[in-house]
C-alpha cells in the first residue's frame, strides 16, 4: 500500500503542483500587492516595551522572523514537496477506504470504485467545508482561527459520516441519516466576523480584492476537483495492479485457498 501510494503521489502531486502555479499562485501574488494598503486595527494598550521596578526598560517583542523559502526555484521545490506529501497522505486514505469496501463485499472494478471513493473525498475535504468557510485571499479578516478549525473538522466529519451511512448501512433510513449528518454543521453555523472582511481597504483596492476573492474560490474549487479526479484515475489502476489481488486472496475462505480435495476412487 505504501509503495502504491508513493507512485500515485508522485504523479498526482506533481500535476497538482503545476496546476497550482497556473491557477491559484497568480491570484495570491496579486492580492499580496494590496496588503501594504490595509489600515491596521489599533493595538491594545499593553505594549511590548515596559518599565520594570528597577527603572530599566525591556522589549519583549518577538523580532525573529520565521523561515520562508526564497522566491524562485527554492519556493517551487518546497511547494512541490508539500504537494507530494499531501498527495501521499490522501492516496493512502483512498487505498485504505477501497480496501475496506472490498472487505465489505464491493464488486465494482478498481477504477470505478476509486472514482466513487475520490468523489466522497472531494465532498468531505473540500466541498462541504468550503460551503461555510470558502477559501480566503491574503489580507482578508476572518473569525478566530481555532473556531474556524473546529467548524472545518465538524463539516468534514459530518460529510464523512454521511458517506459512510450511504455506503455502509442497508436500511432505507440511511438517506435520512446522511442528510441529517450533512445538515449538522450548518445548523451549528460557520464562524464569521460581523464586519466586512475587507473593511481595512478602501476604494479601488477593495473592489479589486473582492474580484480576486471570487476568482480564488473558483480556482481552488476546480483545483481540488482536479486533484481528487486525478487521484481516483491514477489510484484505481494502482489498486487493481498491486493491492486488489493480494486482498482478494487474503479475503478468500480458508477452504477456497486450500484447494478442493481430490475425490476418492469408487
Amino acid at each position: 500500500m505504501i509503495w502504491a501510494a508513493l507512485a500515485v503521489a508522485l504523479l498526482v502531486g506533481s500535476l497538482q503542483s503545476g496546476l497550482q502555479q497556473l491557477q491559484t499562485v497568480p491570484i495570491i501574488l496579486a492580492a499580496e500587492v494590496f496588503e501594504s494598503q490595509k489600515a491596521e486595527a489599533p493595538q491594545p494598550a499593553m505594549a511590548a516595551t515596559h518599565d520594570h521596578a528597577d527603572g530599566t526598560a525591556h522589549d519583549h517583542g518577538d523580532t525573529a522572523e520565521a523561515w520562508a523559502p526564497a522566491d524562485g526555484a527554492e519556493r517551487l521545490f518546497w511547494s512541490w514537496v508539500a504537494h507530494l506529501l499531501h498527495a501521499f497522505s490522501m492516496a493512502l486514505l483512498l487505498l485504505a477506504v477501497m480496501g475496506l469496501c472490498l472487505w465489505r463485499g464491493a464488486t465494482q472494478r478498481s477504477v470505478p470504485l476509486a472514482l466513487w471513493t475520490a468523489a466522497a473525498g472531494w465532498l468531505v475535504f473540500h466541498l462541504w467545508p468550503s460551503l461555510g468557510l470558502p477559501a480566503e485571499i491574503p489580507g482578508m479578516d476572518a473569525a478566530r482561527l481555532g473556531s474556524r478549525q473546529g467548524w472545518w473538522l465538524l463539516a468534514a466529519g459530518s460529510a464523512a459520516l454521511a458517506c459512510a451511512s450511504v455506503a455502509g448501512l442497508r436500511s432505507p433510513l440511511r438517506w435520512a441519516a446522511a442528510l441529517a449528518w450533512l445538515a449538522l454543521p450548518f445548523v451549528v453555523g460557520a464562524p464569521h466576523i460581523a464586519a466586512d472582511p475587507l473593511a481595512g481597504f478602501t476604494g479601488e483596492a477593495q473592489a479589486t480584492l473582492r474580484r480576486l476573492g471570487g476568482d480564488f474560490v473558483w480556482a481552488t474549487t476546480w483545483l481540488s476537483l482536479g486533484f481528487w479526479a486525478s487521484l481516483g484515475a491514477v489510484g484505481g489502476p494502482a489498486f487493481g495492479r498491486w493491492l486488489r489481488p493480494a486482498l482478494e486472496h487474503a479475503l478468500k475462505p480458508a477452504d477456497a485457498t486450500a484447494g478442493t480435495p481430490a475425490k476418492a476412487a469408487p
